[in-house]
């Protein structure tokens, strides 16, 4: 079902700078660079609600366990990452990048920036992951195409993330119904914490018309 998103981006109070601190820790060390293949049922819910144009990029393939489920899905994905996982090309720094690839109509991907953790220090984390946002969506417009992020939905609340999303070809919200559970430790395994949304833009689509948050 949907709705219209209304509030969702609306002006907010300003509040009193504090230090970053984990929304959540779960007891174990985090994986080096943010490393947590994504279920396959959460690409599934995107591709339920949002379909894609022809070929995809995914900029963070880890794994490469978004890609497999595009691919099965008749998309051909041009899978890269900045790390080696064991698929896909290797060595290529999104933010350096200043086109999609040839082909690419769409950017799919589960951007690589927790909270918490030894590497995400002070206000580190949420800057890089609106930097992301901000250059996936100048790639987007330049290639007149479509983006998808997986964030949590908490993120899409603060000011800074609204403003970001508000400049940019926001088409809907797919907020996830059920938690996402990231790994699995046996008897010790947490349940998850945080809902997730997958945020979806496309500069295809009619300005006048509001974004939707869709419940998957």
């Amino acid at each position: 079902m949907s709705q219209t998103l209304f509030d969702a981006l609306s002006a907010r109070p300003t509040i009193a700078p504090r230090e970053f601190r984990p929304i959540h820790i779960s007891g174990f060390d985090r994986e080096m660079n943010d490393f947590y293949p994504t279920p396959s049922w959460v690409t599934e819910a995107l591709l339920k609600h949002a379909p894609l144009r022809g070929s995809v990029w995914e900029p963070c393939c880890g794994d490469g366990a978004i890609a497999r489920v595009i691919e099965a899905h008749g998309h051909r994905v041009e899978a890269t990452d900045l790390t080696d996982h064991g698929h896909g090309r290797s060595g290529v720094d999104f933010f350096q990048c200043d086109a999609v690839p040839a082909g690419c109509q769409a950017i799919v991907t589960n951007p690589p920036y927790g909270d918490g953790g030894t590497e995400r220090k002070s206000r580190k984390a949420s800057s890089q992951l609106l930097a992301f946002v901000k250059h996936a969506i100048a790639l987007t417009e330049a290639a007149n195409g479509q983006l998808a992020l997986l964030v949590r939905f908490q993120w899409i609340a603060g000011q800074r993330a609204a403003a970001v999303m508000s400049g940019g070809p926001l088409d809907k919200v797919i907020v996830l119904t059920h938690r996402i559970l990231w790994f699995d430790m046996g008897p010790a395994t947490k349940h998850g914490q945080h809902h997730h949304c997958w945020l979806f833009f496309d500069a295809q689509r009619d300005r006048t018309r509001p974004p939707e948050i869709v419940f998957a």
